[in-house]
Order: structure tokens, then sequence, then C-alpha cells
């Protein structure tokens, strides 16, 4: 069995608060892009619990730690005892970008597995496990505009629809890890409803459609906000770092050019 998880973007990100836990409550709105990786799952001759997890591709950093699919898998063995399995990942979409791809692969190996060994589980019972792995992961189980707040994963179906709309994403391979992304935020409850601001036309998103963590990352990677500039230079709608970060896209009402930059990583697909 194969799939392939898609990637996604922030439109808007705003930190809202500090936590008891120590993690912090946003307000976003999540919507997905078609820049994939590659996901194969299948049994293994004899055994049960065990998964042998390879991968391909860009290399995944290992903090010693299981991959998030094979997470998955062990979450899903011990509520109902699976047999076996291989998984090879292909990694496509760049790692610690702000495009979800861990999240995205973790997300979608749970739906194959509730496939494969016909589990019938809801979505809402697979975003409850998934969830247990990565706050970004529930998303990715329906995979669609989604307002998003709590730690990332309490969802609300969004109604958005950028079909026809051309995407430029651009990374610039700079990993920005967490403790970075969060020095210099300071959560700021707004009144303005990021619901509404994205109901506005997209030509005045500009000044109301905003991602904080821009305030901290742009003085430390000036590249980043450059990015961002080129693309409004460039003639975008609207620009934006997504998630902590680095890579920013751009959404235009045509086919862009770019000139390809070296040690850059850029995607420009239709939406």
């Amino acid at each position: 069995m194969i799939s392939y998880p898609n990637a996604k973007i922030n439109l808007g990100l705003n930190v809202v608060r500090r936590r008891p836990d120590g993690f912090h409550d946003i307000e976003s709105v999540f919507y997905p892009v078609p820049w994939r990786d590659i996901l194969e799952i299948v049994p293994a001759k004899e055994g049960r619990g065990e998964v042998a997890f390879t991968s391909s591709g860009l290399e995944i950093p290992s903090d010693g730690n299981p991959n998030l699919c094979e997470r998955v898998y062990s979450l899903l063995h011990k509520e109902f005892g699976l047999s076996s399995i291989k998984m090879h990942l292909h990694k496509i979409v760049p790692i610690g970008a702000g495009l979800g791809g861990g999240s995205a692969d973790a997300a979608f190996a749970a739906t194959m597995l509730n496939e494969m060994f016909e589990l019938k589980l809801t979505a809402d019972k697979l975003e409850q496990i998934v969830g247990q792995v990565g706050s970004d992961c529930p998303f990715f189980i329906q995979n669609k505009p989604s307002y998003v707040t709590g730690r990332g994963e309490v969802l609300e179906s969004f109604d958005l629809e950028l079909s026809g709309y051309w995407i430029m994403l651009i990374n610039p391979k700079i990993h920005i890890g967490t403790k970075e992304a969060y020095e210099g935020i300071q959560p700021i409850e707004t009144s303005n409803s990021l619901q509404n601001e994205l109901q506005k036309e997209m030509g005045e998103w500009k000044d109301v459609v905003l991602n904080d963590f821009e305030k901290s990352i742009f003085p430390k990677h000036p590249i980043i906000k450059g990015l961002k500039d080129d693309l409004y230079a460039q003639g975008a709608n609207y620009a934006s770092m997504t998630g902590s970060g680095s890579t920013v896209f751009g959404l235009f009402g045509e086919e862009p050019i770019w000139k390809k930059k070296d040690g850059f990583e850029t995607k420009i697909v239709q939406l």
C-alpha cells in the first residue's frame, strides 16, 4: 500500500497565550498543499508488533527515538495487536521547515494501517491517536482547510477555497528549532478574529493575516525576510513564513516565474 503525505501552510499564526503545561495556545488556519512524501507499508511475512522502518530521500534527523510513523504503529498495535509490517518513507518535503511533513507522514500511516488491518476507526478516533504523537498530526487525517486552536490539535472546518491560485514555496534550508522560534515571542490575545480577517479580499491580508514567529525569526535570519520581500516584488497577492519557519510561500493569481537560487528548495504548483 502506497500513499503520498502532503504538506500544509499556515495562513496566519497567532501565539495567544502560554499554557500551564509549558506549551502555547495558538490560532491559525492550516491549508493543505501538494508537496508530497511517499510512504509505503506492506505486511511482514511473520510476527506481531514489529515494524521494519527504512527511509530514503532527505536524511531524517534522529533523536534516538522511533520515527513518528513507527510510534503511530506502536500505539495501534498496543490497542489492536497488529501483525508486523515493513514501512518505507521516501522523504521529499523539507524537514523542520514549518510544512508539517513529519506530522503528515504519521497521520497518513495511521490512515493506511486503519485500512490495511480493517480496524474501521472513525476520523475522530484516528485524530485522537495521532494527537499523541504530535500536535499538528490530527489535521492531516481529514486534510482539509481548518481553523486551528489549542496546541494545534483543536480543529474546526474552515470554508476557504484557494483552488486556481498558484503557490510558490521556498525553503532556504535553515532549520528553526522550537526553542529558537519561541524566543522573543510575546503571546497576545487579540480581539481581531483570524477567521474574519481571512474573509477579506486576499489583497488585504498582508497587514492583518500575520505570523507571530516572523517577529523573532526575521531579525535572526534576514535571508528569510528577504525571500518574503522577493515574493511580494514578484507580484504575490499574499506572502508569509509558514509555521515557525523557515519556509516562506507566496500566493499568485497566475503562474509565477522564479529564477532559481542556489541552496534553496523551491516548489511552484497550482492549488
